[in-house]
């Protein structure tokens, strides 16, 4: 469907609703906050439009010619519809901020989340916020679904069909308690880490993907041999902490544990493992409301790191 150049937009339809309603161009102006130069201007755009006058000005005021009448009668339909539509779109705009639907790696739920979400309800309080944290494939697999507005991942790559912006920066640390060997050294090889059996998360998240890929780049036909999978970093990190083996964590999530000494952080010649945390979110769909807040937030607090 396809209107016609000849029907004037809604502000000069309304505006012309006002002046007849209030009896005077100059409150109608007042009433919609413009001057009254701007709302004589609407209406003579108006006049063109309809090819002849609208309003007659009087000493007492301003009232609607014959065309005018039938220009208003037409109107008032149109602007109780267009009332209608902003109503509507009013609901819907509620309906997005009252709720939103967020999936994270655990990094990111444990260590910078709440202090992205902490700011989030300073400036959206009436929004209620859904957390769920899991492995990086989940949360891109969650969005992808429509089961999650906003995901935050740490694996180095996402799928196609989604979206993405670096929040913030970490890095891969491998820790070990103080009586391992290996604190005790200057430097371990990439060949020694790639022997050992290490604490890992399970495969598809972020910190394991990141680490096999780094190590790859080094060994190219290095396939990992045994490991303890643990479900969380925290467990990861006591288990470390208890001498089992050594851990690969992120930075963000021992800063306590190295300051403390419960851990140390080991130094393997040559690897470096830098990866990017991101937002991710559908290809090609805008982020609106809450969860463009939140990426907003995570976008300028992240970049301190």
């Amino acid at each position: 469907m396809r209107i016609s150049t000849r029907v004037p937009d809604l502000t000069a339809l309304d505006l012309l609703l006002s002046v007849i309603e209030l009896g005077s161009l100059g409150r109608a102006a007042q009433a919609h906050g413009i001057s009254q130069p701007s709302a004589s201007s609407r209406i003579r755009y108006l006049e063109r439009l309809v090819g002849a006058p609208v309003l007659r000005r009087t000493s007492l005021g301003s009232v609607p010619t014959a065309a005018g009448d039938m220009i208003t009668a037409l109107a008032r339909d149109v602007i109780e519809a267009a009332q209608r539509l902003d109503d509507g779109i009013s609901r819907l705009r509620v309906d997005r901020d009252a709720h939103l639907r967020v999936a994270a790696s655990q990094t990111i739920v444990e260590y910078l989340l709440p202090r992205w979400l902490k700011e989030l309800r300073a400036q959206s309080p009436q929004t209620a916020v859904t957390l769920v944290a899991c492995n990086s494939s989940d949360v891109s697999a969650s969005v992808a679904a429509g089961r999650a507005d906003l995901g935050f991942v740490e694996s180095p790559s996402h799928p196609q069909d989604l979206d993405s912006a670096t929040v913030a920066r970490d890095e891969l640390l491998v820790v070990t308690a103080p009586e391992h060997p290996w604190a005790r050294r200057t430097a371990v090889t990439v060949e020694e880490l790639a022997a050992e059996t290490l604490l890992h998360r399970e495969v598809g998240s972020g910190a394991r993907t990141a680490f096999e890929r780094a190590l790859r780049k080094h060994l190219p036909d290095w396939r990992p041999d045994t490991c303890f999978e643990l479900s969380s970093t925290a467990a990861i990190k006591n288990a470390a902490v208890t001498g089992l083996a050594p851990a690969v964590l992120s930075s963000l999530a021992v800063t306590r544990e190295l300051q403390a000494r419960s851990l140390t952080a080991v130094n393997v010649s040559g690897l470096s493992i830098r990866r990017s945390l991101r937002a991710v979110w559908p290809v090609g769909q805008n982020l609106t409301g809450p969860a463009r807040q939140l990426c907003a937030i995570a976008l300028r607090t992240g970049r301190s790191l």
